[in-house]
């Protein structure tokens, strides 16, 4: 097995094992889990639509989509409706390239538990627990654990759902070659002990393996995080002078990249969620700007921003899974003038994930949520670091803003601004309270306790509690592997406008060229507390929405039509 010592182990399921304690793993019987399995279909599925719709060639899938959508105008008291269709032609690289990942937070929770899983899977390693062997999988992941409706069995009438990691040619995560930075150089198997997520025998495993990737020295500031993490940096680039900083921040992507033959890194931030950079003009709001505030070692350059404006110029994307305003706007600027993508922010897990969705269940009944209370304590060191007030609020700031779009969509049931009259400065809303607490006992194991207290039918009170006890990080590594499966396939897509939408044959090269998608990469959405969206649209926060929107897409790319619950023969004679 080769291993490079910054960080990243290159191996995979032909080359031959590290030397391991033997396991029933390694037996003829094991049975990989379905979620780990090898797709039938590498380079996706192959639909056919008749009339040259879709074509398929060795490098490319090429496939026309209309969008329709109604664009609608209300005055005086009428609404005004225009059907609007756009034609496009997608085209998606079907050959997926050899991609690191490159993880800001290496030795952290989410770091060491992304890597040891992964090594599990890719070794077939089993371990015990009182309940039996386990085997590795990769449950809770969207991309590798769920399935997409995309047509009906015209025999049967039922529904046909295929695995969504079979749509198009994605990267299986036992493939990324693994590397990246930590302010903390503890090699990864006394993290992975350190962070106590893992079942002890998997990590007694593993451990051989781990002890070979040390994270590489990564970017400090003080000011940034909680001043208790300030024990676990030692292991930083020397030096306040932030444009060193981010000139040894790309040559470490480059290096990394040469090293392993790579032909694409995503680059992800794992790491301490950090205190709000402040906006200034002159400082963060151009592309410029940013860059000069760099050079200048102005101190609202923040370590994350330093990340994604390396992970920009060397043409990787870039996404944030902590809460903080990484993406100001001269770095959004600096991503749109260099084709390079990001997403962000917040990794959406847990609590966040279920008021998403049980707000929208409140609000699309018709019953009215007055408060919404959300109570959290965890032990881990993302506990730690958000018990400082500055590190608190960019979470309160990004766990706060899940239910406003559901709120602004029921005028029944919320005043507008303008309905509240002069003076208002926002339409009504509930009460929406966030707090987490430190609590070193219960570690990983986050407790989240949410409180809904709602109005019914004539002046009564719903209130409805949940409690819910998860394994904070074995909620979050699968996220971050369905961000960076994801961006990477982003990166092979392209489109262009076409007036020939509806024509059987696909045009030639003879139109308008295609170009990438937009910088930021608001597809991500599901997976995020606080999605960043191109300037000018909406933040779309409702779960169902984004994965449909997710899936749309997809679809399109294929050049298949959105599948609706119509089901219009259903409802007729």
């Amino acid at each position: 097995m080769n291993s490079h010592p910054n960080g990243s182990d290159i191996s995979d399921s032909a080359s031959p094992p590290h030397s391991l304690p033997a396991t029933p793993s390694q037996d003829a019987a094991y049975e990989i889990h379905p979620t780990a399995a090898r797709t039938a279909f590498p380079k996706g599925i192959e639909v056919d639509l008749g009339k040259g719709a879709t074509v398929y060639s060795d490098d490319e899938i090429r496939a026309r989509f209309v969008d329709r959508k109604n664009e609608v105008v209300c005055e005086d008291g009428k609404i005004a409706v225009t059907r609007v269709e756009t034609g496009y032609e997608f085209k998606t690289k079907r050959t997926v390239p050899k991609t690191g990942l490159m993880l800001i937070g290496l030795g952290g929770n989410n770091g060491t538990t992304l890597v040891a899983s992964i090594l599990a899977n890719r070794h077939q390693i089993t371990w015990g627990t009182k309940d039996g062997r386990q085997g590795p999988n990769y449950i809770g992941s969207l991309v590798r654990a769920s399935t997409m409706r995309i047509g009906v069995n015209p025999v049967t009438g039922h529904d046909v759902n295929i695995p969504f990691s079979d749509v198009l040619p994605m990267v299986h995560p036992n493939d990324f070659v693994l590397g990246g930075w930590d302010i903390s150089g503890m090699p990864l198997d006394k993290a992975m002990n350190r962070a106590k997520v893992l079942e002890y025998d998997l990590q007694r495993q593993v451990a051989p393996l781990m002890s070979e990737i040390k994270p590489l020295p990564s970017v400090y500031y003080p000011d940034f995080i909680a001043a208790n993490q300030e024990e676990r940096a030692d292991n930083v680039l020397p030096g306040n002078d932030k444009q060193v900083h981010l000139d040894k921040i790309r040559q470490d992507i480059r290096d990394f990249k040469a090293e392993h033959d790579l032909e694409t890194v995503v680059v992800f931030w794992t790491a301490n969620t950090e205190r709000y950079s402040d906006i200034i003009p002159g400082v963060n709001e151009t592309s410029a700007e940013v860059l000069r505030s760099i050079q200048s070692s102005h101190s609202e350059v923040s370590p994350s921003s330093l990340f994604a404006v390396a992970s920009i110029l060397e043409g990787c994307p870039f996404v944030n899974g902590a809460p903080q305003n990484t993406f100001v706007p001269g770095i959004v600027r600096l991503a749109e003038e260099n084709k390079a993508f990001i997403g962000g922010d917040d990794l959406k897990s847990g609590q966040t994930k279920v008021k998403s969705v049980l707000a929208e269940f409140l609000v699309n009944a018709g019953i009215k949520p007055l408060s919404v209370a959300s109570y959290n304590h965890l032990g881990n060191n993302d506990g730690r670091n958000l018990s400082a007030p500055s590190q608190f609020r960019s979470k309160e700031i990004s766990k706060s803003s899940v239910i406003d779009d559901m709120v602004a969509s029921n005028a029944l049931l919320y005043k507008t601004k303008e309905q509240l009259g002069e003076g208002a400065k926002k339409g009504e809303h509930p009460d929406h309270l966030v707090v987490i607490k430190y609590v070193p006992t219960v570690g990983d194991s986050k407790r989240a306790i949410d409180e809904y207290v709602s109005e019914l039918f004539c002046g009564g009170r719903n209130t409805m509690n949940i409690f819910n006890q998860c394994e904070d990080s074995l909620l979050a590594t699968p996220l971050i592997l369905d961000l960076a499966i994801l961006a990477e396939l982003l990166t092979r897509v392209q489109y262009r406008v076409s007036p020939h939408a509806e024509s059987p044959a696909l045009a030639n090269d003879a139109e308008e060229p295609f170009q990438p998608l937009h910088s930021v990469l608001s597809l991500l959405s599901y997976m995020l507390k606080a999605p960043v969206v191109k300037d000018g649209t909406a933040v779309i926060n409702s779960l169902a929405r984004q994965r449909n929107g997710l899936e749309q897409f997809l679809k399109a790319c294929l050049g298949l039509d959105s599948s609706t619950d119509l089901l219009l023969e259903s409802r007729i004679w």
